[in-house]
């Protein structure tokens, strides 16, 4: 089973009132699924489907005493569980087959014409920042442009260049040297 499937195997288990109030009794103490059941108010067959659902995701165990089984809170799997819900590689990883750059597309999609021109410039910032995205990637990295190179490529996507380029920069996509001075693509 992958990361992504058993940490919703977890968010499944607690995703329900009463099962997040038995992980809570059992991390004071261990109880039998018939003293759960009066505390909880609810049938113990319902108790004990709640506590399968808990024992799959490895937050609770079992142990026969007498004519009982008594279940306890298995601590140590519930503090790695939310070290590794928590860590930054996790969440790194959640996202390894979500399309990053699909909003852009969708946004380059609707405001562009079939040759790559610009119909329009987008009012909503975020719908700019996508175009503008796109712009820079016609500048090479570490090369240098005059604002005149600037203004014939972005030229090709948009007759305001003069928009475009204080948005490039507004926008910490490129920076430039002085009033009319150089443009380059920041890394």
């Amino acid at each position: 089973m992958s990361d992504n499937a058993d940490l919703v195997e977890l968010f499944k288990a607690l995703a329900d009132a009463n099962r997040l109030k038995i992980v809570g009794l059992l991390s004071h103490q261990p109880y039998s699924g018939e003293e759960l059941a009066a505390m909880l108010g609810l049938k113990a067959s319902t108790v004990s489907h709640h506590l399968s659902k808990l024992s799959k995701a490895g937050l609770v165990s079992a142990k026969a005493e007498g004519y009982y089984s008594v279940y306890h809170l298995n601590e140590q799997a519930l503090q790695a569980t939310t070290q590794r819900i928590f860590s930054t590689e996790q969440a790194a990883a959640s996202i390894k087959d979500v399309d990053l750059d699909a909003y852009d597309r969708k946004v380059l999609a609707d405001y562009s014409l079939p040759d790559g021109r610009l119909k329009t410039l987008p009012a909503q910032r975020k719908k700019l920042d996508a175009v503008l995205r796109y712009l820079v990637k016609s500048f090479s990295p570490g090369v240098r442009y005059s604002e005149k190179e600037v203004n014939e490529i972005l030229a090709r996507f948009h007759p305001d260049t003069a928009s475009l380029r204080r948005e490039l920069v507004g926008s910490k996509l490129m920076e430039r040297e002085g009033g009319g001075g150089e443009y380059w693509r920041v890394e």
